[in-house]
C-alpha cells in the first residue's frame, strides 16, 4: 500500500502531492513500483495534528481520487473518518476505507457498511492533537490493542458488515510511547487471534527514528526492518512510502517464510 498525501503538513511528505497532477505522478510511479493498493489521505493525522474541516478533506481527496480511479485504473484506499467522504469514495470508486478512528465518528459506521467497500479499523485512544500526552494502558499493549480491535470488530459485524470486509491495524504511533511500540511488535503475532488480515505502517515514523537517530529522511533501513518482522508476525499489507524497496523486502521475507511452512 503506498501512501499519498494531499495534505500540506503531513509528517513525511507534507505539501508535495496537493496538486492533483502531482499526486498522480507520484501513484502512477508507486504502481510502476509494485503498490498494489494506493492510500489517499486529506487530513493529517501525525502526532499533534489540528483537524480540517470536512469540506477542505473532500476538495483535497475526491478529484484525486476520481482521478487515480479514471486515468490510471488504480485499487485505492481513502484514509477518512467522516462519513460524507466514505460514501463519495464509494462513488468515485474506492476499494478500501481505512479510519484510524476505526468507525467511531458519528455515521462512520452506517457509511461504511453502506459502501460496501472493505474497512481497515486502527487501535488509537483520543484524537491525533493529543493522543501523544502521556499515553497509559492498564494493561499490556498487544492486550490493550486485541481488546480495542475486537470490540470494533463486533461493532461492524452488529451493522452488518461482512467479516470478509475487514482489515485490522494495531496502529504503531498511535497513542503509544516508544516503549508501546517495541513491545508491541516483539508481540505483534499475538494479533492473529483475531482472525483478520493484518495492516501494518510504521514507514519513517517516530519509532524509527528515536532508535536509530536519524531525520525522517533517513528511517527508510529501518522502516525495512520492521517490515521484515510484521511480515513474518503474519501481516498482509504494508502501508508505506517508500515502494520499491518495501516491495523487495516483502517478497525476500514472504519466500523464507513460506519455505519454512513447506518443510
Amino acid at each position: 500500500m503506498g501512501i499519498l498525501n494531499v495534505t500540506p503538513d503531513s509528517f513525511s511528505d507534507g505539501g508535495r502531492h496537493q496538486v492533483p497532477d502531482a499526486a498522480l505522478r507520484q501513484a502512477e510511479a508507486m504502481l510502476t513500483d509494485g503498490a498494489a493498493l494506493i492510500d489517499i489521505g486529506g487530513e493529517s493525522t501525525r502526532p499533534g495534528a489540528s483537524p480540517v474541516s470536512l469540506q477542505e478533506e473532500q476538495d483535497r481527496v475526491l478529484p484525486v481520487l476520481e482521478r487515480l480511479v479514471a486515468d490510471l485504473g488504480a485499487a485505492v484506499s481513502v484514509d477518512t473518518s467522516a462519513p460524507e467522504v466514505m460514501r463519495e469514495a464509494a462513488r468515485l470508486g474506492a476499494v478500501m476505507i481505512n479510519d484510524v478512528r476505526s468507525l467511531r465518528r458519528p455515521g462512520a459506521l452506517e457509511a461504511a457498511a453502506e459502501s460496501r467497500l472493505d474497512i481497515c479499523l486502527m487501535h488509537m485512544v483520543g484524537e491525533p492533537d493529543t493522543m501523544q500526552q502521556q499515553p497509559h494502558y492498564d494493561v499490556p499493549i498487544e492486550r490493550a490493542v486485541i481488546d480495542f480491535l475486537q470490540a470494533r470488530l463486533e461493532a461492524c459485524r452488529e451493522a452488518g458488515i461482512d467479516d470478509e470486509r475487514l482489515v485490522i491495524d494495531p496502529g504503531f504511533g498511535f497513542a503509544k510511547t516508544l516503549a508501546h511500540n517495541l513491545r508491541l511488535m516483539n508481540r505483534l503475532e499475538c494479533l492473529q487471534e483475531l482472525k483478520r488480515p493484518m495492516l501494518v505502517g510504521t514507514s519513517r515514523k517516530g519509532m524509527i527514528g528515536r532508535v536509530v537517530e536519524r531525520d525522517v529522511s533517513e528511517r527508510i533501513p529501518g522502516g525495512l526492518a520492521l517490515t521484515t518482522l510484521a511480515i513474518r508476525a503474519g501481516a498482509r499489507i504494508i502501508r508505506t512510502h517508500d515502494v520499491a524497496p518495501t516491495v523487495d523486502v516483502v517478497r525476500m521475507t514472504r519466500a523464507v517464510v513460506q519455505e519454512g511452512r513447506e518443510q
